[in-house]
């Protein structure tokens, strides 16, 4: 599904960059280098080395770059990420960040530090010119250029899916980047200390009630540890009672993780159940203001918190490219092509990219199906520089893990179904092997030491004012900062 909104505002801004930029669209590549270097003051002149353009600089993106970097010899191709952040950001573990446990730059894998040949462009791609062989970029800074590219490698990510829902988007919190993150730890525990000082029985309750939908890994995760982090620090709060406390977890599907085994979810609703978070299944929300939350079958929740975790949508830089989409994801082939656009791949949320061993269906939108994919893009775009040789992608699933906060965690690596303290063990480890930094993984396993060894600092950070975190705000900066 297309969201609607982030799409209108994508069209926007590229209708503003083209009215900067001189010359025509369209027309020859010889043309649009022309264009490229008249745009970037010569920056973007070919030196006789093909350009190979990465945009975006998750796990999909960065995994092309590293893999490029490997078997592309250095001074055989000019390699370029378009990207708004110098880092990626490890969103599995943004929950932890919520709670406290991991210190926010420590889920940041430094781009700098993981290529050493790869030029980093800071800023968004807002619009695409295939004929004419550039991308448009707007800086974080507000300049415009257009780039110059023998093969462009789309793999921008994705946004918050916020369907037509009335209030969400100016009332909603999101968690997709630490800023979310670090926000919603604030905002949870301001809210506690309202209720605290608040002298009107409803009002405090209002308070003290959080409503998360979702019921998938993030909104899953984030219902589980936060109640369980709230709960921790209600001994702050001398007015309050753990029966004042409320967190709500809503769900369309039937059950919650629809997506991972039933066994996997079964296990997560007993936590959840013995956490004491309200778990409401083929359940949605018709409408959100400042302080109420009206459900699908018309109750009104009084609550100052709903944090909005059910599901992405492709950035609307896909459909910039002009060839097929399907649900906003452009289509490619199993070797990442994009048919009808030469010299263009495309990978991760972004892209329908077919799975061989589910007889091409889709791939899933996770973190592990990107990190795979960019290993296997970033061979075939090599190949495709004369450099090895092309492989369709093929998905190995390792399993799923779903950290739901303290030792309790649901997983099944290699099919072998956990829960506990074994999977929780299964899941620190895998998340300390996805990280791929190795300083990263020291940072964050030791914050997980002294969060088991020392008392939790509650404190709130205040890095942003309360009217930049809704998903409107948040998203409109992500996309077109500067």
């Amino acid at each position: 599904m297309r969201n609607s909104s982030a799409v209108a505002r994508a069209t926007r801004m590229a209708e503003r960059v083209r009215g900067r930029m001189a010359g025509p669209r369209g027309g020859d590549p010889a043309e649009g280098q022309r264009r490229g270097r008249a745009a970037t003051g010569g920056t973007t002149a070919h030196d006789g080395s093909p350009r190979v353009v990465v945009v975006g600089g998750g796990f999909a993106g960065l995994g092309v770059l590293r893999h490029l970097e490997a078997r592309v010899p250095a001074g055989a191709a000019d390699l370029e990420l378009v990207s708004p952040t110098d880092h990626l950001l490890y969103t599995s573990l943004l929950p932890q960040v919520c709670t406290g446990e991991v210190e926010p730059r420590h889920l940041a894998v430094s781009v700098r530090g993981a290529l050493r040949r790869t030029v980093l462009r800071s800023g968004h791609a807002v619009d695409i010119d295939v004929a004419g062989r550039t991308v448009t970029v707007q800086g974080n800074d507000g300049s415009t250029s257009e780039l110059r590219w023998d093969r462009l490698v789309l793999a921008p990510g994705s946004l918050t899916r916020t369907f037509d829902i009335s209030g969400l988007a100016e009332h909603g919190l999101g968690l997709k980047n630490l800023a979310e993150a670090v926000y919603l730890r604030d905002h949870v525990l301001r809210q506690l200390e309202y209720a605290d000082t608040c002298t009107d029985a409803a009002e405090r309750r209002a308070r003290c009630t959080f409503v998360v939908v979702g019921a998938g890994y993030t909104g899953t995760e984030l219902a589980a540890q936060m109640r369980r982090f709230s709960t921790d620090v209600l001994e702050r709060f001398p007015r309050l009672t753990s029966d004042e406390l409320r967190w709500i977890l809503l769900d369309l599907a039937p059950r919650v993780l629809p997506e991972l085994d039933e066994a996997l979810g079964a296990g997560a609703m007993k936590v959840l159940c013995e956490r004491g978070v309200e778990v409401r299944l083929k359940t949605s929300v018709s409408k959100v203001t400042a302080d109420s939350i009206t459900l699908d079958n018309g109750e009104i929740l009084p609550a100052h918190t709903l944090v909005w975790c059910a599901g992405i949508t492709p950035n609307p830089l896909m459909e910039k490219v002009g060839t097929e989409t399907v649900k906003g994801r452009l289509v490619v082939d199993e070797y990442f092509d994009v048919p009808g656009a030469a010299g263009v791949f495309a990978l991760g949320d972004a892209a329908a990219v077919p799975d061989v061993t589910r007889d091409g269906a889709p791939a899933g939108q996770t973190a592990q199906h990107a990190v795979r994919q960019g290993a296997a893009a970033g061979r075939n775009v090599a190949a495709s520089l004369g450099y090895g040789t092309a492989r369709p992608y093929r998905h190995r699933g390792l399993g799923f893990v779903v950290d739901l906060g303290g030792t309790d965690a649901v997983a099944n690596p290699l099919g072998i179904r956990l829960s506990g303290l074994p999977a929780a063990a299964v899941t620190r480890a895998y998340h300390l092997l996805a990280l791929g930094a190795g300083t990263n993984r020291a940072h964050v396993a030791a914050d997980w030491l002294l969060a088991a060894a020392v008392p939790e600092q509650v404190v709130q950070l205040g890095f942003m004012p309360p009217p930049k975190a809704t998903i409107t705000e948040i998203e409109d900066s992500y996309l077109y900062s500067g």
